[in-house]
């Protein structure tokens, strides 16, 4: 202490213990006793009162300059007076600085002017251990904040608002240099420049969005209020866009390898809060990488190198193992599926749709946000047109993982868009005005040159382009024949670069987001739909190879099968790991599928729009607006709607007479919709619909019992549609049509059961009685003899393969390889059985039950042969000689049940016999010479009686098989009165008496009315040139029916007079009552 009171021995000394103690920062008793009166002279006495730590003399007051030195120096930590004795090793002594300022005159005090220079010598200078440039400058603003905080206190107003300047100045200069630092590192010398290639502004920003759980970061420390803040805020774009340029790559390249599971929810909040500022989002879409350039860009490329591809890449869903994100979801969550308990699978389902709602939150408020800033939205328009137009490849069935974005980017983007589409999706709102479908011809954004259109051809829409735009047409005829001729869209918009500009700002933002929305949908939920379908398929597929294998290594133990079997079970179990990857992120996010079941409601509203609104018929032209929609935006519909409807309470809440109004409206117009496998679809969805006979009031039974278009129409239409699929275009048209009919099937036998349904079938029947009921019919008789005979055929096949295994011993001398492609077959053929025999069991149910009530165009002539053919056929084959050989160990396990058959073909026989009034139907059995044998009706009534069916049908059934009988006597004696026929009098095709001949008008052919008409049920073509050919445009040959008629009345009337004399003879021989002649001679 003595020491230091021979130190103040003038005001130079004095100062120079104050700045000492000030920045030792000691007591401040000490530094009491050292503090200078500012009121004392320069005198070489002290007062003892100054010199005593225990004096009571008031406490000096500091003046403002005092004040502000003090504040700057502990902000800047910087010192202009050499110390010895500073015990924090980050305080600078500026030398140099300080020389300078007493060479200037100036006092060695820091100030508000002195501020900058000091900064600025502090980050030149190359001190020991002192703090780099970024940690300096952060921790300035951070030190400025903390003072800020006390200056709040100062009871002196007119300080307090000076010290405030003072920091407020310190705080916007950290910032300044702190932006000129990281935009030029070299400026200023940094030890730990080369030790990381992350922007040391990552870890303020990730402190700065930090939350309570995140991993990465360790919550809120190290983090600097505000600074961001004044770093972006009001700053010179050309200053801050390298810094956020590398931002923006750090936080892609955090993501780029994430998953669901990874921590990308950081990273994301990080990017959304750059971009929240104006500079932050023009420097995102001006990004070299926020849309690639390269020669080898593909949808793919774009996902792995954009700024915003790795965000979409995030997800739960598989993905090609060189881009499978970590940690692998599939793997961690779903391994051992199968020995799982429930509710931890709950918990991994219930993880994985959280996360990624906040990853679809996130990455739609990132969106939104760039969108509604009018000079970065055309960057985000451009940016998913880029990516849907390079990933068109994954319309595909087969998609190369290589050169396309993964599902989960675009399921991610599907997700996004229709957040984006939330304000306009109430498809009763005007907005939906504004989506204008000139945007398929007109807008280059996207390419809509390869998608088939609903009806249109190509030249029709070229037609249709001229005729409607006069003064464009040369501009819309440019859009469609570039569109034909040139791989990119851009070609378009550089050869007409003024009506692109035009057509960039006629469209609206709700007209470009739905039809962006529409196409990523297709590209993105819809197909990760079909890889769902396939991907359980595929299981399937396994499961039932697996089970083959295992009963042949039962049976004969080999190291090559135990392999195979080893090999499927891992299969199997990758195969259940993606597909509960698909359930936790798709079909158990109901919020998913309920927004896009919105979306695709305002669709269909929109696309009746076209045509003028829900209402029937249908106007008899299409409309080109209509016509030329991409024909995906409906399949789409019926695909998500079949989808939904599989998913338990997928569709709770969601109003579907939308949708059933634009099934009932569409499924049996070809003219609107061509593809008939697209309208077939929407049979599909009204399958899924259909209310099960359970007993309970189904949802949906007032879409089908009591929606006015249903009940006037959808009987109609289905019956159209059922003729309709004979010809589909496809070589696979033949099997094709067995399964949509199934489901048109299943629809109608539930409408039968429906009076006002069953009502509107028999006024159907009874209007179409030679028109489109009697095609149905037609073709429902052709399907029930392919499958029953098929199924049949094939049972006999089955049992052959069944008694080559069940011989033991040769079997087992078999090489492997064969008994296991026997085995295959075994079960291909039992599916086939299964499938062919529920088919034909379903037809001949329909005949059965709706022949109960109608019958008049079974009995038609063109129809009535045909009928009975096929029932002597079926008889045949349940109750004649051969029916033991079809007999089966587990004939349910086929589906074949052949006392319910029986019971069905005769009761069809007993309904028709009913209704046959004019007593036809009974030689038209007999007209079958292939399968009619008077026994088979014994037996079948025999057999009847066995099973204890119905006595009053048995009893009506042998009825019928007497009149067969009485007829087929007739037809015998009809034949001998006629003798030879003339050939000229017999029809070419069946070799049998016309009754109605009639001339084809190309081939000038002459047959038979009802055998040509039924020809023309299943060909409307002439049999013997293919030419066209209807009904009416038969030409009838009254010549040739008179010849006829005449022919047969002299044949009549020449047996008659047989008749005659044969009996006149017979009168001859009996003998007279007398006796004398004999009676019988």
């Amino acid at each position: 202490m003595d020491g230091l009171k021979n130190l103040i021995v003038s005001p130079k000394a004095s100062f120079l213990v104050y700045r000492f103690v000030l920045i030792d920062n000691g007591d401040p008793k000490f530094l009491n006793f050292l503090r200078p009166n500012p009121s004392s002279s320069s005198s070489s006495s002290t007062p003892s009162s100054t010199l005593n730590p225990m004096a009571t003399t008031p406490k000096p007051q500091r003046s403002p300059e005092e004040i502000e030195d003090i504040i700057l120096r502990k902000i800047f930590l910087v010192t202009l007076i050499d110390s010895m004795n500073n015990n924090d090793p980050r305080i600078v002594y500026l030398e140099m600085t300080a020389a300078e300022i007493l060479s200037e005159g100036g006092d060695l005090k820091l100030s508000k002017d002195l501020m900058e220079r000091v900064l600025v010598d502090r980050l030149s200078g190359n001190f020991t251990s002192a703090e780099p440039p970024f940690q300096y400058l952060t921790a300035i603003y951070r030190r400025a904040c903390e003072e800020q905080k006390k200056i709040v206190n100062m009871k002196d107003k007119s300080v307090r608002t000076q010290m405030e300047l003072v920091v407020n100045q310190a705080k916007k200069l950290s910032v300044s240099y702190c932006r000129i630092h990281l935009s030029n590192p070299d400026m200023f010398p940094d030890s730990e420049r080369n030790k990381s290639n992350v922007s040391p502004l990552l870890p303020l920003v990730f402190a700065e969005v930090a939350t309570s759980i995140d991993a990465f970061g360790g919550g809120s420390g190290g983090s600097c209020p505000g600074f961001l803040d004044e770093l972006f805020r009001d700053s010179d774009y050309e200053s801050v866009e390298p810094v956020l340029k590398q931002l923006y790559e750090d936080l892609r390249g955090i993501v780029l390898n994430c998953s669901a599971l990874g921590n990308f929810q950081q990273p994301l909040r990080a990017l959304m809060f750059l971009i929240s500022f104006p500079v932050g989002a023009r420097a995102l879409v001006n990004h070299p990488w926020w849309i690639p350039k390269g020669a080898y860009l593909n949808g793919r490329v774009i996902e792995m190198t954009s700024i915003l591809g790795p965000f979409f890449h995030v997800s739960a869903l598989p993905d090609q193992s060189i881009f499978k994100g970590q940690p692998d979801v599939g793997q961690q969550c779903f391994s051992e599926s199968s020995t799982r308990r429930p509710a931890d699978l709950l918990s991994s389902f219930t993880t994985i749709k959280t996360v990624m709602n906040n990853l679809y939150a996130g990455l739609a408020d990132v969106l939104r946000t760039l969108l509604k800033n009018t000079s970065t939205r055309e960057n985000v328009l451009q940016y998913i047109a880029e990516v849907i137009n390079k990933n068109a490849s994954r319309a595909h069935i087969q998609v190369d993982p290589i050169s396309s974005a993964s599902s989960g980017m675009f399921v991610n983007l599907s997700a996004v868009m229709l957040r984006l589409c939330e304000p306009f999706l109430d498809a009763n709102s005007t907005k939906k005005d504004k989506i204008d479908p000139k945007y398929v011809f007109y807008g280059s954004r996207l390419d809509f040159k390869e998608l088939t259109a609903l009806h249109a051809s190509s030249e029709e829409v070229t037609e249709w382009l001229n005729i409607n735009n006069p003064n464009n047409g040369s501009s819309g005829e440019n859009r469609l024949l570039h569109s034909q001729e040139t791989s990119s869209s851009g070609l378009l918009q550089n050869n007409n670069p003024v009506q692109s500009q035009r057509e960039s700002t006629n469209y609206s933002f709700i007209c470009e987001c739905f039809f962006m929305t529409a196409r990523v949908l297709n590209l993105g939920l819809l197909k990760a739909f079909s890889d769902f379908k396939h991907l359980v398929q595929d299981i399937q597929r396994c499961e039932d190879n697996l089970a083959t294998l295992k009963t042949m290594q039962e049976q004969t133990p080999l190291p090559r099968l135990a392999q195979d079997i080893a090999r499927l079970e891992k299969e199997i179990e990758s195969f259940t790991q993606e597909k509960l990857c698909y359930e936790a992120q798709i079909l158990r996010d109901g919020d998913l599928l309920q927004q896009a079941l919105s979306f695709y409601q305002l669709m269909v509203v929109w696309l009746v729009d076209r045509i003028g609104g829900f209402k029937m018929p249908l106007p008899q032209t299409c409309p080109m607006e209509f016509a030329c929609m991409p024909e995906h935006f409906v399949e789409d519909v019926m695909e998500l709607l079949i989808f939904a409807s599989r998913i338990p309470r997928a569709l709770d809440g969601v109003k579907l007479d939308d949708f059933m109004n634009f099934i009932i409206m569409f499924m049996a117009s070809p003219e609107y919709i061509r593809n008939p496998y697209l309208r077939a679809k929407m049979v599909e969805v009204l399958n899924c619909w259909m209310p099960r006979r359970s007993g309970t009031l189904s949802a949906t039974s007032t879409l089908f019992e009591g929606h006015q278009l249903s009940v006037q129409y959808l009987v109609r239409n289905l019956l159209k549609l059922y003729v309709d699929i004979e010809f589909t275009g496809s070589h696979t048209q033949f099997y094709d049509k067995f399964n949509i009919r199934h489901n048109i099937a299943e629809l109608l036998e539930y409408l039968w059961q429906v009076p006002v349904h069953q009502n509107a079938w028999k006024q159907i029947a009874k209007e179409e009685e030679k028109g489109v009921y009697l095609n149905f019919l037609n073709f429902l008789i052709n399907d029930s003899i392919f499958l029953l005979d098929e199924s049949l055929n094939k049972i006999l096949e089955l049992k052959e393969l069944e008694a080559e295994m069940s011989n033991t011993t040769e079997w087992e001398q078999r090489p492997a390889q064969e008994r296991q492609e026997r085995t295959r077959l075994f079960h291909s053929q039992e599916n086939i059985i299964r499938i062919d025999m529920k088919l034909a069991m379903e037809d001949v149910s329909m005949l059965a039950f709706t022949t109960e009530q109608i019958t008049a165009p079974f009995l038609l002539p063109e129809m009535v042969e045909r009928v009975a053919s096929m029932l002597n056929y079926f008889l045949l084959q349940l109750v004649g000689p051969q029916r033991k050989s079809l007999s089966l160990k587990d004939p349910e396990k086929y589906e074949f049940r052949p006392k319910q058959l029986l019971k069905q073909i005769v009761n069809i026989y007993v309904h028709l016999a009913r209704g046959d009034h004019e007593n036809i139907f009974p030689s038209a059995i007999t007209k079958d010479g292939r399968s009619y044998n008077d026994q088979l009706f014994t037996e079948a009534a025999n057999v009847l009686r066995r099973i204890g069916e119905d006595p009053r049908m048995i009893h009506a059934f042998d009825d019928l098989g007497k009149k067969a009988r009485a007829a087929a006597s007739e037809a015998m004696d009809a034949e001998a009165i006629l003798g030879d026929i003339p050939d000229e009098f017999l029809d070419p095709i069946q070799y049998t008496l016309m009754k109605d001949p009639v001339i084809l008008p190309s081939s000038r052919i002459i047959v038979d009315r009802p055998v040509i008409q039924r020809h023309l049920l299943s060909d409307a073509s002439d049999p013997f040139n293919r030419s066209h050919l209807t009904p009416d445009m038969l030409i009838p040959d009254t010549e040739l029916k008179h010849k006829i008629e005449e022919f047969v009345k002299s044949q009549q009337r020449k047996q008659h007079g047989e008749d005659v004399s044969m009996q006149n003879s017979s009168k001859s021989s009996i003998q007279s009552p007398d006796g004398t002649r004999p009676l019988i001679d």
